[in-house]
């Protein structure tokens, strides 16, 4: 990663090896079927199977990934869900995904599908997730050892791919064979076109039994073989061997829903239980919000966890909701009111997430030029009650209302959920806490949960000129929302602390003005009188926040998670958290960088 970058215009770095790759992968999808799915047994090794997880060290243009894509698509018996987890240094451009696939017609509708969602590839973890969530592809960008140090699953198909060893050769040291071998599993398959006596004799070293077989023309032999070692390994860890079954989760808004759909894809049958008759009946009932990455100069902790909370979430809303309608990915202008110098003159890898806003944009929003702003381009509006019910309308999700649960008793084989009239009313091996800040009165007050009440102002349009997008900075505005009012626009919030009542304050509206009156000048302008008619319409909530602002997830004691505190920012963390929850669950690839995963985790409050 030292060498110089040029970053294209999709965010990923073109490195001086660019073409390489193109010379290095000879045999395309021939050599990816032959070589890697036959040397790993597949598709017949997944048949039946939950989850299959393959783990690849080398990405170059991705024709492992869609033939194994294609392979399980095309499958009858094909595994529940597919994982693939892979390293690269050096993404190519989204256009060459394309470009590669382009000679296999039964791959280029998937390249399509890949290249929509490679963008913005910052060294760090990214994940990509196709049909509904079960093809699920997990992107390390960075070094081989790096990528290999991120995660802890255990593979059941392992791909050695990359640059040959004479031109890569930390691709195919013995540490980093060694590292791929605690990735393994006692009969994991390893697969590799190249037949060098030093990588056979590195990987009998590490474990592995490999022999040669019938190669690919013009390459007469490749290399597949199994993990057999003839000693106890140190330290490996015992397949996760977690079944689906039964799972309770304990509220129905973004974070209870999110976590009970990300489960019911990996087979669990799930009740969702609230102490309301209707879903999302706290915050999550907001009519609409706001979703955008953070930017900070130095890139700081919340400013990654947020591009990998709006990737999830974009993937989910572009797969259940109709767009324009329940969800509309605009882009977001943002207005650091206040400031006077620009954040940054130009850093060309955020581009595809952040960059300075254009003129047009300005122009766009009535603001001045000299005032300083940002485009997130990735960013929209999206209607959190419709992403709930989507959630909960998953196969194996079962919704229950009007169930207060007192408390949770541990049982011998899981936990019993007693409702406010002593009566158990749920058992189940899992149980996932989701209730915003009532989740402490279950928990315990080692939970240390604030709820913040806030008030959204908003009213029909009446033919204003009004931005074509959203704007944040000092609160928000969200104009051009389908509403059964037709279109409507929405400003707030307010941020009180500590308060949980949720009338309605005319103090709040004025609070509202006036932050809209220094977001955005000329539109306060044009919709005084609505804010002076006295006929303004209103929401309020209360949210939850950790002590820190981030979400508290994690096992309490087992077979009892918590997911919550998701405060202002529910529709930026609650899919991510489901999917992190989901993974720990399972022992999977997790969607998240390690130090990311760590900074959401409930072990934080004891340190």
């Amino acid at each position: 990663m030292a060498e110089a970058v040029e970053w294209l215009p999709d965010g990923t770095p073109r490195s001086p090896r660019f073409d390489d790759i193109y010379r290095s992968s000879t045999g395309g999808l021939e050599q990816a079927r032959h070589v890697f799915l036959r040397g790993c047994g597949l598709p017949q090794a997944w048949a039946g199977r939950p989850q299959w997880r393959i783990l690849e060290t080398g990405f170059g243009l991705g024709l492992n990934f869609l033939a194994a894509w294609r392979a399980w698509k095309d499958d009858p018996q094909r595994s529940r869900i597919l994982h693939f987890a892979t390293v690269e240094a050096w993404p190519v451009a989204a256009a060459d995904l394309v470009r590669s696939a382009t000679p296999y017609p039964e791959l280029a509708p998937l390249a399509e599908e890949l290249a929509a969602q490679w963008f913005g590839l910052l060294p760090g973890v990214h994940r990509l997730s196709f049909e509904q969530g079960c093809v699920l592809l997990t992107l390390f960008v960075g070094d081989v050892r790096g990528g290999l140090r991120q995660e802890a699953f255990q593979a059941d198909s392992i791909f050695l791919d990359g640059f040959d060893p004479p031109r890569n050769p930390a691709m195919w040291e013995l540490a980093t064979l060694k590292a791929v071998a605690r990735h393994s599993r006692r009969g994991t398959a390893i697969a590799t076109w190249t037949v060098a006596g030093d990588i056979r004799r590195d990987l009998a070293q590490c474990g592995f039994a490999v022999e040669k077989a019938e190669g690919l023309p013009p390459k007469r032999q490749c290399l597949k073989g199994s993990y057999a070692p003839a000693w106890e390994p140190k330290g490996l860890r015992p397949a996760n061997t977690v079944e689906a079954g039964h799972c309770v989760v304990i509220g129905g808004g973004l974070a209870g829903a999110a976590a009970a759909a990300s489960l019911a894809r990996r087979g669990w049958q799930v009740t969702v239980l609230d102490a309301d008759a209707k879903p999302a009946a706290g915050a999550s009932g907001l009519p609409v919000g706001l979703v955008a990455p953070h930017f900070s100069p130095d890139d700081n902790l919340l400013s990654r966890l947020s591009r990998c909370g709006v990737r999830a979430t974009f993937q989910q809303a572009r797969a259940l909701l109709p767009e324009g309608e329940e969800w509309h990915a605009t882009g977001v202008l943002e207005h650091r009111v206040g400031e006077t110098i620009a954040p940054f003159e130009s850093l060309e890898a955020t581009r595809p997430w952040t960059r300075q806003a254009a003129l047009h944009e300005l122009e766009s929003a009535l603001l001045d030029p000299s005032m300083v702003t940002l485009w997130h381009e990735q960013g929209g509006w999206i209607k959190p009650t419709a992403l709930v019910r989507a959630w909960l309308a998953q196969t194996g999700v079962t919704w229950r209302g009007n169930v207060k649960v007192q408390r949770l008793e541990r049982t011998g084989d899981g936990w019993a959920v007693i409702d406010s009239h002593s009566h158990e009313t749920a058992r189940a091996g899992l149980v996932v806490v989701a209730a915003a800040h009532a989740s402490a009165a279950l928990l315990g007050p080692a939970l240390p949960l604030q709820p913040v009440r806030g008030q959204v102002s908003w009213a029909a349009e009446t033919g204003e000129a009004l931005p074509p997008f959203p704007v944040n900075g000092d609160g928000h505005f969200i104009p051009h929302v389908p509403t059964s009012q037709g279109a409507a626009w929405f400003c707030g919030s307010t941020f009180d602390r500590d308060q949980v009542d949720r009338a309605p304050r005319d103090d709040d509206h004025r609070a509202n003005q006036a932050r809209l009156r220094r977001l955005l000048p000329d539109v306060e302008r044009q919709l005084a009188p609505a804010f002076a008619s006295g006929l303004l319409q209103v929401w309020t909530g209360v949210r939850c926040a950790s002590a820190d602002r981030r979400p508290l997830l994690g096992e309490v004691e087992p077979g009892l998670w918590v997911s919550t505190a998701m405060g202002s920012r529910g529709l930026t963390f609650a899919a991510l958290c489901a999917e992190l929850l989901a993974a720990r669950v399972h022992g999977e690839p997790l969607p998240l960088e390690r130090r990311l995963a760590k900074a959401l985790d409930l072990a934080r409050l004891k340190r």
